[in-house]
Formats: C-alpha cells, sequence, structure tokens
C-alpha cells in the first residue's frame, strides 16, 4: 500500500492514461457549526481514459460510503486503502462517482475548522497545496489534469459562501430539525489544477469593490471575521490590489483569466497567504488590531501582490510537476517585488526590503546541507512540502532579477507575454519559458540555465586590486569562489561601487556595471579610478552572491555604516556582515556593535527588524559564551536609548521597543517592563495596545515576572482567538519545569491543539536565558523526531522539528547529540525529518564556529 505519498513516476503514468477531466463536487457543511467530525463529500468525476486500463483516484477521508465506476458498484473496503481508490478496467469515457465523509481539519490543511471566541461562530476555509485537495473531495492530485470544476455547497443560509466561480444567489431550504440553510450553486470554473480550488464559508463580512482596466470591470472582495472588520484597512488592500491589476494585465499581455477576484484573511493559517483562483485566501494576522510600522503594511502589500502575480504565473500557467516549482513561486516573488518598486508609491523601496529580509533568508538556506538547485529533482510528494524554501523563493527570485539584468527589463517581459499567449490555462516546464527568452533576447540561455538553476550553492565575490602611489588603482579584479561540495562558477552580471566620504556622508562617486565569470575577472574600466573609502561590488543589488569587503572597506562599513545615505547600499553592506558574522569571519559583538552605531540611521524600516533579529542571534547563538552576559547587558542598555531617543509615536520607536521588551534580561528591565504594562514610565508617543501588551506579557512570563493567573486575567481584555494563541505562547515562556512540560505536551503530545496555537506554544517555549530547562528536552525532541512529522502531519510536524529543534541550544554537548542520532536513526526515519535535524546540527556547527571566532576577539 503506497500510503499518502505520490511519486512523481506515479503522475507520469496516470497524466499518460487520463486526460479531459471534469469535476462535480457537492460539499455539506451544514454540520460545521455542530462540532460534527466529519461532512459529507460527493464527487462525480468523468475523464477518458485508456480503455481496459486501471489506474487510482486520490482520497483521504474517515470513511468512503459508496464508489460508483461507469455504472458498477465497487465494494470500498476492497478498492480504497485510506489513500487511494483502485479504479480497473476504465473505458474510454469514465465516470467515477464517490460518496465519503471528510474531516473537518484542525492543522490547517483540507477543510480547516475554527471557532472564534469573540463571537462562538465557526469559520471555514480549504488549504490544498501541495496535496490536501484529496481531503476534502476524490481527486487526481496533481498539477497536470487540470479540469473545470463545479462545487455545490450546503451551509447555514445566513453564511457567506465563496469559491473560485462567483457566488451565485443561494437556494434556500430547511433543515431536519427545522434550521434555515442554504445550497450554493457554482458555475464551473476555467481549468485549473485541484490544488489552487477552494471554498471559504462562515458568517464573513465581506468588503465589495471593483476594478476597472482595459479588459473589463472585475469584482473584488475582502473578507475577515465580524470581530476583526473593525480593523480591516480596506483602503490599503484594494489600492495595491488595483494597482497590481493595472500592472500585471499590461506587462503580461493577457487579461486577468478569472471572473472575480475575492481575498479572504482567515484564522489559524500556517502560511501567508494561497494562491487560489479568484479566491486567495491569507492569514489575518494581516489584519493589523493595533499600531504597526510601515514594515508590516510592505510585508502585508508584498504578500498581496504576489498572490496577485499568481493569477498568471501558477493559475493560468501551471507547472507539469512540482520540479517545476519556481516557475510558480520564483516568479510570483520576483513580480511582487518588481510591482511594489514600479507601481506602487508607498513601497517603492521594496528592493532594499528583499536584500534586507528575503535574500538573507537564500543566503541561509542555500548553505545548509539541504540545498539544492532552484529547478529542483521533486521525486514525490514529501520532497516537495519540505522545498517551499528560501532557495524556491529567494533565491529563485534573486537569479531572476539577475536574468533581467542579463537581458534586459524590457525584454525580459516580452518574452513574458508570449509565453503566457502560448500556455494560457496549460501545464509547462523550464524549456517553455527559455523558448521566448531566447528568441527575444537573442542570447543562448542554456548554459546560463545550467548553471544558475540546476545547480545549489551560493558563490562569493571579493575585490582583488593594488594602487599605485597615487592611490589608483592599478589593477582590479572581482574574484569569484564556491565550496567544495558545490564548485560552479557561474556568470554575473553586476555593479561596482565607489563611495566617498564627503560632507553629505558616504557618497557613490562612481558606478561599473560588468559581466563577471569564472574564477577571476579582470576589469579595465576601474584602472585609474582612485581607490575609495568603500568599494561595494554587487552594488544595487543585481545579482545573487555572497561579498566580502577588502580591508579598507571593512573598516569604513564598521566606522561609518551610518554615512551611507541611501537605503540600498546599506542593505548590500549589512548584509556583508552578517555574512562574515555567520561565517565566523567577524566576531559576532562587532556584528552587534556595528547595528547598535548605524541602526539610528537606518530608513527602511524592515532594515530595523531585520537587524535588530539578527543582533538577538548573535548574542544568542554566535556569542562566545564567556562573552554573552556583557554583551546581553549592553544591548539592553543600547536598546533602552534607542527607545528613548526615538521620535514620539515614530515607527522607529515602536520598533526600538519590541525590539527591548525582547531584549530585558537584568531586573531593572524587568521593572520598567511591568511598569509600561500598568501604563507607568511609558515614552512619550509610545501606546501599549492590544498587540504590544501580549508582547510585553510574554517578555514578563519569560522573565518569571507574569504568572498562569495573571495571563488568564490578560485574556478578559483580549477574547479573541489571537489573546487565546498570544497566551499559549506566554503560559510557555515561564521559566519553571512545570510549563515547560505542559508546553511540550500541548505541542506535540496532543493530537487536537490547533495548528495556530501550537506554533505560539512552540515559539514561547524556547527562550534565551532559560538552558538549564531546556536541556532535558533534547533527547526528548529526538524522540519525538520518530514520528512527529507523519503523527501530526506535515504541517504541525515541521513547527516541532524546525522551532523545538536544540539549535537555541549551541553547545558541543547538542552537536553531539544531533550527530549520534542521525548517524544511527538516518536510515529509519522519512526524508522531510532527516532534513530539519540535519538542517539543526548545520545551524549548531556554524553557531560553534562563531563562538570560537567571538572568543578569540
Amino acid at each position: 500500500m503506497p500510503g499518502t505519498n505520490l511519486t512523481r513516476n506515479e503522475a507520469q503514468t496516470r497524466a499518460g492514461l487520463i486526460s479531459d477531466v471534469s469535476y462535480a463536487i457537492e460539499l455539506d457543511l451544514t454540520t460545521a457549526a455542530s462540532g460534527a467530525a466529519t461532512f459529507a463529500s460527493t464527487t462525480t468525476l468523468t475523464f477518458s481514459a485508456e480503455a481496459g486500463a486501471g489506474s487510482f483516484a486520490d482520497l483521504i477521508a474517515a470513511s468512503v460510503r459508496e464508489v460508483t465506476l461507469n455504472g458498477r458498484s465497487l465494494d470500498p473496503e476492497t478498492v480504497y486503502d485510506g489513500a487511494r481508490i483502485q479504479l480497473d478496467d476504465l473505458a474510454e469515457r469514465n465516470e467515477l462517482r464517490v460518496v465519503a465523509d471528510c474531516i473537518y481539519s484542525r492543522t490547517g490543511e483540507g477543510l480547516h475548522r475554527s471557532v472564534d471566541p469573540a463571537d462562538k461562530e465557526t469559520y471555514l476555509y480549504t488549504q490544498f497545496e501541495v496535496p490536501d485537495a484529496r481531503r476534502v473531495f476524490t481527486t487526481f492530485e496533481q498539477p497536470d489534469l487540470k479540469a473545470a470544476f463545479t462545487f455545490t455547497v450546503s451551509a447555514p443560509a445566513r453564511w457567506v459562501v465563496i469559491s473560485n466561480a462567483p457566488t451565485p444567489e443561494p437556494t434556500p431550504y430547511t433543515g431536519e430539525n427545522g434550521e434555515s440553510f442554504a445550497r450554493w450553486e457554482f458555475a464551473p470554473t476555467e481549468p485549473m489544477s485541484t490544488y489552487i480550488t477552494a471554498v471559504v464559508a462562515g458568517p464573513y463580512h465581506v468588503v465589495t469593490d471593483t476594478y476597472t482596466g482595459p479588459h473589463g470591470t472585475y469584482p473584488l472582495s475582502l473578507l475577515c471575521r465580524p470581530s476583526l472588520a473593525g480593523s480591516l484597512d480596506t483602503d490599503d488592500v484594494f489600492e495595491v490590489t488595483k494597482q497590481g491589476f493595472e500592472l500585471f494585465e499590461s506587462a503580461f499581455g493577457t487579461p486577468y483569466p478569472f471572473h472575480k477576484y475575492d481575498q479572504a484573511f482567515v484564522p489559524e493559517y500556517n502560511m501567508g497567504a494561497m494562491e487560489n483562483a479568484g479566491c486567495v485566501t491569507l492569514r489575518d494576522e494581516y489584519i493589523f488590531r493595533s499600531r504597526t510600522t510601515h514594515a508590516e503594511l510592505e510585508a502585508r502589500a508584498n504578500t498581496v501582490l504576489h498572490e496577485l502575480a499568481h493569477m498568471w504565473f501558477g493559475d493560468l500557467v501551471t507547472m507539469t510537476w512540482w520540479d517545476d516549482l519556481w516557475l510558480n513561486e520564483s516568479f510570483a516573488e520576483w513580480a511582487s517585488h518588481w510591482a511594489q518598486a514600479v507601481a506602487t508609491t508607498k513601497y517603492a523601496g521594496a528592493w532594499t526590503t528583499f536584500c534586507n529580509a528575503r535574500k538573507n533568508w537564500a543566503y541561509r538556506q542555500d548553505q545548509l546541507p539541504s540545498t539544492h538547485p532552484i529547478a529542483a529533482d521533486m521525486v514525490d510528494f514529501h520532497a516537495v512540502e519540505v522545498n517551499f524554501d528560501g532557495i524556491t523563493y529567494a533565491k529563485g527570485a534573486s537569479a531572476l532579477r539577475q536574468l533581467v539584468a542579463f537581458v534586459g527589463e524590457d525584454t525580459f517581459v516580452s518574452a513574458l507575454k508570449e509565453y503566457f499567449a502560448d500556455h494560457a490555462f496549460g501545464n509547462t516546464e523550464l524549456t517553455d519559458l527559455l523558448k521566448p527568452l531566447e528568441k527575444a533576447s537573442g542570447r543562448d540561455l542554456d548554459d546560463w540555465t545550467e548553471r544558475w538553476l540546476r545547480t545549489a550553492g551560493v558563490n562569493t565575490l571579493r575585490a582583488d586590486f593594488t594602487v599605485d602611489a597615487a592611490g589608483a588603482f592599478e589593477t582590479f579584479a572581482i574574484e569569484q569562489t564556491a565550496i567544495e561540495q558545490f564548485p560552479v562558477l557561474r556568470p554575473h552580471r553586476l555593479a561596482v561601487g565607489l563611495y566617498r566620504r564627503t560632507d553629505a556622508g558616504l557618497v557613490r562617486t562612481e558606478r561599473f556595471e560588468v559581466d563577471i565569470d569564472g574564477p577571476r575577472t579582470e576589469l579595465a574600466e576601474l584602472i585609474g579610478a582612485n581607490q575609495p573609502d568603500l568599494v561595494l561590488l554587487n552594488d544595487d543589488d543585481l545579482t545573487y552572491a555572497k561579498i566580502r569587503l577588502d580591508e579598507r572597506s571593512r573598516a569604513t562599513l564598521v566606522e561609518s555604516i551610518d554615512q551611507l545615505n541611501e537605503s540600498l547600499p546599506r542593505a548590500l553592506a549589512w548584509g556583508a556582515a552578517w555574512d562574515m558574522t555567520r561565517d565566523a569571519e567577524m566576531p559576532a559583538g562587532q556584528y552587534v556593535g556595528i547595528v547598535l552605531k548605524g541602526i539610528r540611521a537606518e530608513t527602511d524600516l524592515t532594515g530595523v527588524r531585520s537587524l535588530l533579529g539578527q543582533a538577538t542571534s548573535a548574542i544568542n547563538s554566535y556569542a562566545a559564551p564567556a562573552n554573552r552576559h556583557a554583551l546581553r547587558a549592553q544591548y539592553e542598555q543600547a536598546l533602552a536609548e534607542l527607545v528613548a531617543d526615538a521620535e514620539s509615536g515614530s515607527d522607529h520607536q515602536l520598533a526600538f521597543a519590541r525590539a527591548y521588551i525582547g531584549g530585558v534580561f537584568s531586573d531593572q528591565g524587568a521593572d520598567r517592563l511591568a511598569a509600561w504594562l500598568d501604563g507607568n514610565d511609558l515614552p512619550d508617543g509610545l501606546v501599549v495596545d492590544n498587540d504590544l501588551r501580549w508582547t510585553l506579557i510574554v517578555a514578563l512570563a519569560r522573565l518569571g515576572r507574569v504568572d498562569a493567573d495573571q495571563i488568564d486575567d490578560e485574556l478578559t481584555r483580549d477574547t479573541t482567538i489571537t489573546g487565546q494563541e498570544r497566551a499559549a505562547q506566554a503560559r510557555a515562556a515561564r521559566p519553571t519545569a512545570e510549563a515547560k512540560q505542559e508546553a511540550w505536551r500541548i505541542a506535540v503530545e496532543s493530537g487536537d491543539t490547533p495548528n495556530e496555537t501550537q506554533f505560539r506554544t512552540i515559539l514561547g517555549f524556547q527562550q534565551p536565558g532559560q538552558e538549564d530547562l531546556l536541556r532535558p528536552y533534547i533527547e526528548k525532541y529526538l524522540a519525538a523526531a520518530q514520528d512527529v512529522y507523519t503523527r501530526l502531519g506535515s504541517s504541525m510536524g515541521e513547527n516541532v522539528l524546525v522551532y523545538l529543534s536544540p539549535r537555541n541550544l549551541p553547545e558541543q554537548s547538542t552537536l553531539d547529540a544531533l550527530t549520534a542520532w542521525l548517524d544511527t536513526e538516518a536510515d529509519s526515519v522519512d526524508a522531510p525529518t532527516l532534513r530539519y535535524v540535519g538542517e539543526a546540527r548545520a545551524d549548531l556547527i556554524r553557531a560553534l564556529d562563531a563562538q570560537r571566532r567571538d572568543a578569540a576577539g
């Protein structure tokens, strides 16, 4: 019995047998509010096949009541194994009808059910990527068997029900016990893959608008729970959505491919958002209940544009198999930042944000043992599930930005228009994109593709030069290196910026855009230029590579990073410093000092947030244990000064206050946090609203200043589901053995914990300064790793394996324990588990190397 996995070979075989598929799906959701465990799902699947052949359909259900194939009743106990329905002796044209009872989910996979404690109402939404449509209806669960889907949904009459097709007028009816129900009969969809179908149902609050463009008028809507309606920023979300519509319809040369565009903000969501065709779902933490910063608004706008870009990249044109997952995610990642930079006014600094946050994610992922090519080898579902990572998203988008620089933006966009025109509502592979790109650019992209998309690893670039007696460059070359495991050297089109000290700060006085390749590229363009104070390779961030600074440039960075007036070169300088710290080339204490020196001048709020987070990691993981206490005290004091000196009510003040709250370890600091919670001694302009109150509660719980009763009292102020989740985080953060034991039970051992409650509990569990309490859980983590990924499911299992890993105990004994486990258990656990534990081990090796560097000074 193959279980719930599906291999690429199986999918290819099935696609060779089956075609011309359509679905009629009836879902009875009238039981949702009663707390029933299951709902009725009836699927009528029609398709063509090779006569006489055998295949299978996918379904994960509590029970299967009926299976009928071409009028023949099949015994469910014989043909259904819990994941697949065996289909033998197929005709040229077939009708499969399956009646099943499927399970309401609490894991965020399949049909998720959430109850809002604020109004006690039930809210449903589906999440199907990668292989979870089969948890709601019978499917051929692979992206290349596109079909038209006709949904019929029965639910309480007062509910809102949306799907991929426009919402019809519901037909009311009365239930057996006099309940008021209704039936929504949706029209057939355009051809699409199973994973982007969707149903959202519940008493949601709805706001509507329209977008009118050159191809017509499209209805727009936003949905959220009524308890969040007062915080729904409709103007901003609709504005960004319309800006994206205008740009994408023009740039892609193809009208928006669906009939309407709904965006539903839903509770307990595992990801940021999902590109269901015409029915996008987003985590409702994007509805900000409290004062927020420009960086968080920018992140939401980026997510909105990312999912809208998917309507073309992924929904209209879909990868044949998940090997080309990057054709979805990398393109949407690139397109969303590009759209912010060229089509929005409020978020035009998107490439700085990308450099400060997303690329750091990619660089980290690319240096883990689990790194993989952008165009990866996805042999089965398990491989796909763990590859929604920094390579697929951020490295892929970085490679695309490099490709745009390589061929030219106009050429790139022209090729995209041909790509969408040729493959609308179809499936593609990488070569289908390369053909129009080569045609439009006149370049042979085979070598570029092989080295950029089909190989793993990140290159490092260094400037090597000599200067004459007058201080001018006599020679100038860029050296490129790679690690032994991934030795490929790539072609790069990049800029070299020369920055000099002036009365206006560090200013770029010369810029040279060049092509490099191989281990060493001589640059005649720079000969004769005077050596500047800072030589910045990859200026404007056109390529994807780690950069190293020459001695003079490094000294300039350490002394004067705050004198760089432009945000993007600052982001590159910050990135170089962080890379050197992670690679044990710069002491952690020096990195923290650079951050504290330059953070006041940082205008990019995403950069502020990233830098403060990286400084915290440097202290807790990369600082030598003997230096850590003093460094924490220095950091806490500096953050207190930053809060005090920040402009009243500014984004910087709020960002510094959040960092300070998380960075307090002293009794004096704890006293200050307790006073803030009571509304005393607050800096002018700092408001302790819902979110900041919970941030304070979690920090005070970590410090032993708040107990369980006080956390429960706080819930009387905030009766929302968010309040419950943050309370779970606070309980787990308490520095007692009992608190850790209960948190472990909730997060790892219980099968009833909702997904977001589990995640918040995990976030609270591992706290710096609680090492003695956490060490006993190294053994428990490794024991749980034997089955947690399959027992809790891929999403919640990943939460445990990643965020409860003992990488936050960077000690030799921790590394030894993980190494021993990997040596003995590698053949007995699934591939995702092996990957996540291996990544934790790699993080520990890096941390211990950095600690030794910090100890050496």
